[in-house]
């Protein structure tokens, strides 16, 4: 079966059968990623263009892999040297890059709802890679990816996002997406970063990290990101690495031995994560970065061949 839209912006209200298509597809692409030569032509003659309004490594470039491991043509968008740097508006941008008959946007912009703006302006099928604070579907999928290939599974497994909730559009995204698939969410920050009524979602609110590493077989750890003024929410960094820092010494003393570490990346050591936990053997951080290029490929692939 089809997915049931011909876009990814989000994973609000995107049902569960739709998620668990392109988990299992991924598990076929990351066997691909395995193999001696990692390419199919299952999108040759497809060209897909990564407009990116933001700066991003792990994202950019996982995309850009996936679509050069499909055989799609992948065009890389810089503003910087377009003529958004004299003043060219975004909907014109798209309709003219789309006139080059292109196939597939993906799109990451610091304004939320970007992706729905384009799926209005133009015929292209729309893969959201972020959009502001709101969401980041494609970092969610592969961080389910990775725990359900961990775990073996994702329904009934308790996951706990830590740190700026109210900024991150990883921690909305994965919010919706572990909900849909009866996986049990809980988020622990300081009070400053847990947005007002989260309860709503269906989450639980924790504001003690040992608690929640008591409670949960996951932490998703988020980036403090400083580059957003996060650094205003909290008296300073020692002090939030103090409280909600992971590292090994406070996971042995709440005796928390198999819980899973994932990060979304890029990690502020001695931050979020101590670089012993960064690089222990709890975490697999570099996991989901290869388990990304397989989500990206799946959603590429079953979006690109609706069509």
């Amino acid at each position: 079966m089809p997915l049931s839209s011909r876009h990814l912006l989000g994973l609000q209200g995107v049902p569960k059968e739709d998620i668990n298509l392109i988990l299992d597809t991924a598990k076929t692409f990351r066997e691909v990623l395995e193999r001696p030569i990692k390419r199919v032509p299952t999108l040759q003659g497809k060209t897909v263009i990564n407009l990116f309004y933001e700066s991003s490594t792990r994202t950019r470039i996982s995309f850009e892999l996936a679509e050069k491991r499909l055989s799609a043509d992948a065009v890389n968008f810089s503003v910087s040297t377009s003529s958004v740097s004299k003043g060219e508006t975004l909907k014109d941008t798209i309709r003219n890059i789309e006139a080059m008959k292109v196939d597939m946007v993906v799109v990451r912009h610091p304004a939320a709802g970007t992706p729905l703006f384009l799926t209005k302006v133009c015929d292209s099928n729309i893969i959201n890679a972020g959009d502001g604070a709101h969401e980041h579907p494609t970092q969610a999928l592969l961080d389910m990816y990775s725990i359900k290939e961990k775990l073996g599974k994702l329904e009934g497994v308790k996951v706990c996002m830590v740190g700026d909730i109210a900024h991150s559009r990883v921690a909305l995204s994965n919010i919706f997406g572990l909900k849909a698939v009866g996986a049990e969410v809980s988020v622990c920050g300081p009070s400053t970063m847990i947005p007002k009524n989260i309860e709503e979602l269906g989450v639980k609110v924790i504001y003690d990290i040992d608690e929640a590493i008591r409670e949960n077989d996951v932490l998703n750890v988020l980036r403090i990101q400083l580059e957003r003024k996060a650094r205003e929410y909290f008296p300073s960094i020692r002090e939030y690495a103090a409280f909600f820092g992971i590292t090994e010494e406070r996971l042995e003393k709440v005796g928390k031995e198999d819980i899973l570490i994932l990060h979304p990346g890029p990690i502020n050591r001695g931050v979020e994560l101590s670089s012993g936990v960064a690089d222990g053997l709890k975490q697999i951080i570099l996991t989901q970065v290869t388990n990304g290029v397989a989500v990206r490929m799946a959603v590429l692939y079953l979006l690109g061949t609706m069509n």
